[in-house]
């Protein structure tokens, strides 16, 4: 039993008591019967009316009750449609008071939710705003009259993120524009003088519009203001170069170059026009010295002709160059040529510094063949002549891969010009195959005019040494390499004659000092043949030098033991 129905049966109880105790004392009063039965109807209806009123009341607070539950079921509804949400359940039987209380509990919350929402759509807005009228972009398109969803705010937060991330690019780009548009014009000395160039410079950064019409003018104003910047500079330095030719044709001393010194570098409004007047002043002086400056042109034209490697004809063709009327329009002419030539150098350069790679390369490899073929080398003993002979590998190794790198380096060339490379008048592969040839021929002229010499000499000599010895006959000694390869056997016979001492180390000495060479020439056919040993011969390697130089020692000692054997005859 319930607590409050243990208190109904008490309350019932009391009043039982209470009318009891009523009777007791009426009936000691001595009050009649019938006004007993009237005061106990004021009795009952007193406790009645109480009753009554008490039933009014909770009946009124369960239909307020009622009616706060329509309410609030109505308003959640309609929240849970706003904020995009499940409407409310409730879980399983509950009073009206206590369905009453949840679902004012969850209409509390889903207001709240819906205040959040509604004031990071206005924040998000306003700051949308503001970041589209820097960037001159359209506002974002959210119905504001709404609820956003959770969806839709991130949505929103994503896009006012990325026109901060847009603002900030916009800005680092408009400042950095912005410093060199400044460095350009204080180059220039340009004063901003229209609307848009005021408020690039002149007004406050955060100011500026930073949208992509206003950024792209930005770089084109930057653009052509670097291309005036480019344009001066390029004039400056050609005013320079100028300046430098004409010091360079005039032969300016250096104390009166270092007075421009100041103005030789920078390409300023200031610079550019005291340049502009040294040119001009130098222009002047250029006319008064017509003769000397012509001179000094054809000196240059001179030098590019040797690194063009002109030939003679070509060179003819300028046929101004030998004219000696120093005029204007001489000068015109020579100013022209040597243009015309140096663009033609500049042009091919790499294709004539490689040709004189080649020349160089070249007459270093004709000079080791000279070294090559000249005997007082053999006297070196400073190790030049091992430190040649590499060298000169190395360069018979690397000449004609420089000349296959150059040949294909022509051809490709000329298909792209449609004619031929012509070094000294010819094309270049054929003036390379005109220079072997050339040596070729010349190492045999050199080898015939050596042996020709050797046999004048021998002839000379023998017909000397036989009224000498006086019809004596002797057979020189003889060093032959054994078959076994055993040391060689020297052989010695003479006839019983004596030579004259006075004449026997003339001969011996003349035998070795002609060329280098034992003469064989003179002696009787039996005599055995002899081999002639010439330091003079070409050793074209290192160690061929070395076996020419023992052949040489060994003829040596051979001709010191014919001298012992005279002697002792």
């Amino acid at each position: 039993m319930r607590r409050s129905e243990v208190l109904a049966e008490e309350s019932i109880v009391c009043l039982q008591k209470a009318l009891n105790h009523l009777r007791e004392i009426w009936e000691l009063i001595g009050i009649p019967e019938d006004q007993r039965l009237q005061r106990t109807e004021v009795v009952k209806k007193h406790i009645k009316d109480l009753l009554d009123m008490m039933i009014a009341e909770e009946e009124s607070l369960k239909e307020r009750l009622i009616k706060s539950i329509a309410i609030c079921q109505k308003e959640l509804n309609t929240l849970c449609s706003e904020l995009h949400v499940e409407p409310f359940q409730e879980e399983g039987e509950t009073t009206i008071l206590q369905l009453e209380k949840d679902l004012r509990t969850q209409v509390e919350l889903m207001r709240k939710q819906k205040k959040e929402r509604k004031q990071e759509l206005k924040l998000l807005q306003e700051q949308d705003q503001e970041l589209c009228e820097i960037l001159c972009t359209p506002h974002y398109d959210i119905d504001s009259t709404s609820v956003p969803s959770l969806e839709e705010l991130s949505q929103f937060r994503q896009h006012v993120a990325t026109l901060r991330e847009t603002k900030a690019s916009r800005h680092e780009e408009f400042v950095n524009i912005k410093r060199q548009i400044i460095l350009c014009m204080e180059e220039l000395e340009h004063t901003p003088d229209t609307s848009f160039e005021r408020d690039v410079v002149c007004e406050d950064e955060d100011a500026f519009c930073l949208s992509l019409e206003n950024i792209a003018t930005l770089q084109k104003l930057l653009q052509q203001l670097e291309m005036r910047k480019s344009q001066n500079e390029a004039v400056c330095e050609g005013l320079r170069a100028q300046i430098r030719e004409l010091w360079d044709r005039l032969q300016i001393p250096a104390e009166e170059r270092e007075a421009v010194a100041t103005v030789m570098t920078g390409s300023k409004a200031k610079v550019r026009k005291a340049l502009q007047l040294e040119v001009d002043r130098l222009e002047e002086l250029k006319m008064q010295n017509m003769k000397k400056v012509i001179e000094a042109i054809r000196v240059e034209l001179a030098q590019y002709w040797d690194q063009c490697f002109y030939s003679q004809e070509q060179r003819q063709a300028f046929a101004p160059y030998y004219s000696e009327d120093y005029t204007e329009n001489l000068l015109q002419l020579h100013d022209a040529e040597i243009v015309q030539l140096r663009n033609y150098y500049e042009v091919h350069k790499e294709l004539f510094e490689g040709v004189q790679k080649w020349e160089e390369s070249w007459k270093l490899f004709l000079e080791f063949e000279r070294k090559a073929s000249d005997p007082s080398r053999f006297t070196n003993r400073g190790g030049n002549l091992l430190k040649e002979e590499k060298q000169r590998a190395k360069l018979q190794k690397t000449l004609p891969k420089l000349e296959e790198e150059l040949k294909a380096r022509i051809e490709m060339w000329e298909q792209e010009h449609s004619k031929a490379f012509v070094v000294n008048g010819q094309k270049f592969m054929e003036y390379v195959t005109e220079q072997w040839e050339m040596h070729r021929l010349e190492k045999e002229r050199a080898k015939q005019e050596r042996l020709n010499t050797t046999t004048v000499s021998n002839a000379t000599v023998n017909s000397s040494i036989r009224p000498v010895f006086s019809g004596t006959v002797c057979r020189s000694p003889v060093s032959r390499l054994p078959p076994s390869g055993s040391k060689p056997v020297t052989t010695s016979t003479c006839s019983g004659k004596k030579t004259p001492r006075g004449l026997k180390h003339g001969a011996n000495k003349e035998n070795l000092e002609l060329n280098g060479s034992i003469l064989s020439g003179g002696y009787p056919a039996s005599a055995p043949p002899r081999r002639n040993f010439s330091i003079n011969s070409v050793a074209s390697t290192y160690s061929e030098f070395a076996r020419e130089l023992s052949k040489a020692s060994k003829s040596d000692a051979t001709s010191r033991i014919l001298n012992s054997t005279n002697i002792q005859s």
